[in-house]
């Protein structure tokens, strides 16, 4: 377990000197991240203390200035900041160990970024106000406003470590100005800029169909076929690349007798390992994906099955299997054992690459030789990490992938490794489908010539695939329940965040079910779209608007008058509700048991006689009586999933009715009903006895 060093700042020393005692502490006492852990080197492999299920490959933290993060040549922060950042990840880890470290790596970023901004002087204790705020602009222009927010949370836990270390020559007293987003917005400007960052496009979709026919070369074909695996179900991309092999499922329905086709997945957050269907529609293309996939990957599976029956060796091809037994080989004996496309490298390149891994050789010029062993536990150094072992809690092996390729297969210039592999990476799959493309790296869309309809380049990122696809299956109906069982979840209120239905799609599924008996349940049924019916129940029935409610969907137009029902939605008949809606339907069954408890207070009440008690208990048995009929329908079998139920017979006090009953319940019997006029005191004309 990695120790944890608290650092006491002295008060009797100046910003600066604090700034060099917290960076000693950091190098030379703390643990974190490993006991051996090359405090000085610009990055740092993190793999072994992150240990994230969502990623294959190695995790670094490349200590890179903000502009050039995402260069494949990134220049490295200034000192001294560039040991404090080092010092900061390290201390901080230890003291709130993270998996998203990549936020705090940001911050410290965007930090810098304001510090030097204008060729300042590098000061970290002149650091104020202005700077945390232009440090915080640099994140919410760069990031969404999710991924702005916290970040910026980060630069806030900066900004507090700088005070209470006393690394600031004036204690800065800064909060995070980015507001926490919020989710429920499904009108406007706002939400249509959210909904277009989380979903693909749909000239990007149509692109993506086009690449997956046009594709030829090895890193084009893969990445357009593991697209399309994940169009064929709400899935993450690290599960896809940990498929196994065999991975394909088929059988026979039950129902009509035709085959089913389905994968076998493991999701990684949880959910019970299970078998995806994919729909009919789908099958040929994730069949021929599939197959794109095995047939680009049989090389290294084959190689990586000689590694395991063969441990400590290095692979050779039968026809190299000869210089096993040498005790030293030539330069092109070398090239020839470590690549499969030896005959086009350069003569160079033999002796570049035992320079880089530290190789001698020893010879004239010309005729130099290296060591086979030394030649031979440098490739077995290069295997993938755990090998065999691709995952221990799966205890699957790196044999068994479906995703597993040769090293430096998938790259144009590099030369393919004979036997190094590696399973492929989520950076690879971005990398081709246009995350990096304004950083230099061409996605597949650029080489076939493929971009939006503004020109711009297509950037599609792998977890819109999922948004889309939940976002379709909310608006034809799916349970909640089936939805996320569909996409691998263990929590059914997970859902929330994949749903991108808009206000209009809202009111497209309402109109669609007025007057179909399939579709929804109550008024909205009863009413024929070609019948004739009266002006005022149209008024009732039209669905100009819609807006979400803690129980469905409320279709008041507010730009005709303000509810008059707020929050009495139940005993309202612009009330909307959806059958396979998880989460309201809990709602309306927790609304019904508290009810149910309301209405015993109010007889309690009424029993010992309190003033309005009566009232209440009415209101109390109209609502139970109306959640209870809402209920039947929910758990009726007959009622389809996706029908919308619109409570029938509830018929809202007007205006006058309501002051009416307030002067009612006021003046008593005697008060008069809204319109009616006072009349004058009847005239007594009987004759009573004269007085004097």
């Amino acid at each position: 377990m990695a120790e944890i060093v608290h650092f006491a700042p002295r008060t009797e020393l100046d910003a600066e000197a604090n700034l060099l005692g917290f960076i000693d502490v950091c190098r030379n006492q703390l643990t974190v991240f490993g006991a051996n852990l090359p405090f000085d080197a610009d990055v740092w492999d993190v793999t072994e203390a992150l240990q994230l299920k969502a990623r294959n490959g190695a995790i670094r933290l490349v200590f890179s200035t903000w502009d050039t993060a995402n260069d494949r040549d990134p220049l490295m922060m200034p000192e001294p900041f560039l040991s404090f950042a080092k010092g900061y990840m390290r201390y901080w880890h230890a003291l709130r160990p993270t998996k998203i470290v990549g936020s705090r790596l940001a911050a410290l970023r965007a930090l810098e970024a304001a510090i030097s901004e204008g060729g300042r002087q590098f000061a970290l204790a002149q650091v104020s106000p202005e700077t945390l705020h232009r440090a915080a602009q640099l994140i919410q222009d760069k990031f969404s406003a999710a991924v702005a927010y916290r970040v910026a949370g980060q630069l806030e836990m900066v900004s507090d470590f700088l005070v209470k270390g006393r690394l600031t020559a004036v204690p800065v007293r800064w909060r995070n100005p980015i507001p926490r987003p919020r989710d429920s917005v499904r009108v406007g400007k706002e939400f249509d800029d959210e909904r277009q960052a989380k979903l693909p496009s749909p000239t990007a979709l149509a692109a993506l169909a086009n690449a997956f026919h046009l594709a030829f070369e090895p890193i084009d074909v893969l990445v357009s076929s593991i697209a399309a695996v994940l169009c064929s179900a709400p899935d993450r991309v690290n599960e896809v690349l940990r498929l196994e092999v065999d991975c394909e499922v088929t059988q026979t329905s039950a129902a009509d007798g035709q085959s089913e086709y389905g994968l076998r997945w493991r999701p990684s957050k949880g959910a019970d390992p299970m078998v995806k269907w994919v729909v009919r529609s789908m099958v040929d293309i994730v069949k021929e994906a599939v197959g794109n996939i095995r047939k680009l990957t049989e090389t290294a599976r084959d190689v990586a099955i000689w590694c395991e029956q063969h441990p400590g060796q290095m692979y050779l091809p039968a026809h190299l299997e000869h210089l096993r037994g040498r005790d030293r080989l030539s330069m092109p004996e070398m090239l020839d054992v470590l690549f499969t496309d030896s005959e086009h490298l350069h003569r160079l390149a033999a002796t570049n690459w035992c320079h880089t891994h530290g190789i001698r050789t020893e010879g004239a010029r010309g005729k130099l030789t290296a060591a086979f062993a030394d030649i031979e536990q440098t490739v077995l150094a290069m295997l993938p990490r755990g090998f065999p072992i691709a995952s221990e809690e799966r205890n699957l092996k790196y044999s068994a992938l479906l995703c597993l390729v040769q090293r430096n297969a998938l790259h144009r210039s590099r030369a393919t490794y004979r036997g190094v592999f590696y399973c492929l990476q989520h950076q690879d799959i971005s990398d081709g489908l246009g995350g990096r493309t304004e950083s230099g790296f061409k996605s597949l869309f650029d080489r076939l010539g493929l971009t939006e309809d503004d020109g711009s380049p297509i950037r599609i990122r792998t977890h819109q695939f999922r948004h889309y696809l939940n976002t379709l299956a909310q608006a034809g109906g799916l349970s909640q329940l089936d939805i996320a069982k569909w996409s691998g979840r263990v929590n059914v209120s997970q859902n929330r965040a994949y749903d991108h239905q808009s206000d209009r799609d809202v009111l497209a599924l309402v109109r669609q079910a007025v007057g179909d008996e399939r579709h929804s349940v109550g008024a909205l049924a009863r009413l024929h779209k070609a019948t004739l019916i009266p002006r005022d129940e149209f008024a009732r029935l039209k669905v100009p608007t819609a807006h979400t409610t803690e129980f469905g969907y409320c279709i008041h137009d507010f730009a005709m008058l303000p509810c008059q029902l707020h929050q009495d939605c139940l005993n309202c008949d612009e009330q909307v509700c959806i059958k396979g809606d998880a989460v309201r339907e809990a709602n309306l069954r927790r609304h019904r048991d508290e009810t149910r408890i309301l209405l015993a207070t109010a007889e309690a009440a009424v029993s010992e006689e309190l003033a309005g008690a009566d009232r209440w208990r009415e209101h109390q048995r109209n609502t139970l009586e109306r959640l209870d009929q809402l209920c039947g329908i929910l758990d009726d079998p007959r009622v389809p999933f996706g029908t919308v139920i619109q409570p029938s017979g509830v018929m809202p006090a007007s205006r006058l009715e309501q002051t009416a009953e307030r002067r009612q319940l006021r003046f008593g019997a005697k008060a008069r009903s809204p319109g009616q006029r006072r009349l004058p005191p009847p005239v007594d004309t009987s004759e009573g006895e004269a007085t004097e």
